[in-house]
């Protein structure tokens, strides 16, 4: 059997390969190992930590305008790289091409903002706020900065944070998720190409060995993280404990309710992409509907029937998809027990496996 290709780290603007605890990355499509991404180790986090502390005097004291100037580069660099880029994101998440497309688009639009940071840092200057007395403010960067990212959006969600961190004047250590992570490590890549001087940004794969390094040192001056509920409670709680800023974004879900006089066919359509876009793994899935009145519920019902059944589910790399893959055998599982046999209330349609050889680790 060949050796599977090894994700590695970035630290200091190389790709460090050092360690050996690992774990494979698998396709969701086919449910085979197709790389092993390594696992930080506590030395190895704290190296990205001293070289996003060592690159902070020098990236604090270059003129905001410089550092804009990288984001734009990247934004273009990221529009160039959008179908390599978006190829990564399915093949680890599962997500169909176009969602992929889309996640980006969004996470491009963060960068562009950031772009704009010269005019965001200004400040305000009062004069006479009192007898001799003028006032001012300004914005200083933090220092070294750290996010913590989930599965789903492997692109979008870490764009929400670094760029605006690092156009900002701080350096930052990106903790992607350890089921997805070569988008999030190429999108890295593409920023020492724009200009970014190395150790700004640092890249560390790993779990909660790595999670725990970032929450405890000192070094560490604000933390960001999207996921889970019970986790976000553990970051926010450990990150404080350790005098950090922390922003900690816990799991979520939407709920709509249909009045009787919605526009149904719209209300469908919403509900629809709500359900399947990104596999149905992300906040915004509306997995309760209240519909008001019984007509109102029926129309809905029906609604949905119609449009499920034009779906076609499979690989998202394949032409024509509207969903792929659940991103790993415990979340398909899980799915499958929310609506399967032994559940309350009636099944409308599906509940079956979207294709025969569907396996995944």
């Amino acid at each position: 059997m060949s050796q599977l290709p090894t994700i590695g780290h970035l630290i200091g603007g190389q790709i460090v390969t050092t360690g050996t605890r690992a774990q494979d990355v698998f396709n969701p499509a086919t449910g085979r190992a197709e790389k092993r991404v390594l696992l930080a180790s506590k030395a190895t986090v704290e190296e990205a930590i001293a070289n996003a502390q060592a690159a902070f005097p020098a990236w604090r004291n270059t003129p905001p305008l410089k550092r804009a100037r990288v984001m734009g580069n990247l934004k273009v660099l990221l529009e160039q790289h959008a179908e390599e880029i978006c190829a990564l994101i399915t093949a680890e998440h599962g997500k169909v091409l176009s969602d992929a497309l889309g996640e980006l688009q969004r996470g491009i639009e963060n960068v562009e903002y950031a772009s704009y940071a010269p005019e965001l840092l200004k400040g305000e200057h009062s004069k006479n706020v009192g007898p001799a007395i003028d006032s001012w403010s300004e914005f200083q960067p933090l220092g070294v900065t750290a996010g913590i990212t989930p599965f789903n959006f492997p692109a979008m969600v870490p764009l929400w944070m670094w760029p605006m961190a690092v156009a900002c004047g701080n350096t930052f250590i990106l903790k992607p998720s350890e089921r997805d992570p070569s988008s999030t490590l190429r999108i890295a890549e593409l920023a020492l190409e724009a200009g970014l001087p190395p150790g700004v940004l640092n890249v560390v794969n790993g779990d909660k060995e790595a999670v725990d390094t970032l929450l405890t040192d000192p070094r560490i001056k604000a933390v960001s993280f999207v996921g889970s509920t019970p986790i976000a409670e553990y970051i926010y709680t450990s990150g404080c404990a350790h005098g950090k800023r922390v922003q900690a974004l816990g799991g979520a879900k939407n709920h709509a309710v249909v009045m009787p006089d919605a526009d149904i066919a719209n209300a469908v359509s919403a509900l629809m992409g709500a359900a399947y876009g990104s596999c149905g793994e992300r906040c915004m899935a509306i997995p309760l509907v209240v519909a008001v009145g019984d007509a109102t519920a029926d129309a809905v019902i029906a609604g949905l029937k119609t449009e499920i059944a034009k779906m076609k589910v499979g690989p998202g790399t394949a032409l024509g998809m509207d969903m792929g893959p659940l991103v790993t055998k415990p979340h398909f599982e899980k799915g499958q027990g929310l609506c399967g046999p032994g559940r309350e209330g009636r099944r409308h349609t599906g509940g079956g496996r979207p294709w025969p050889d569907h396996r995944r680790p």
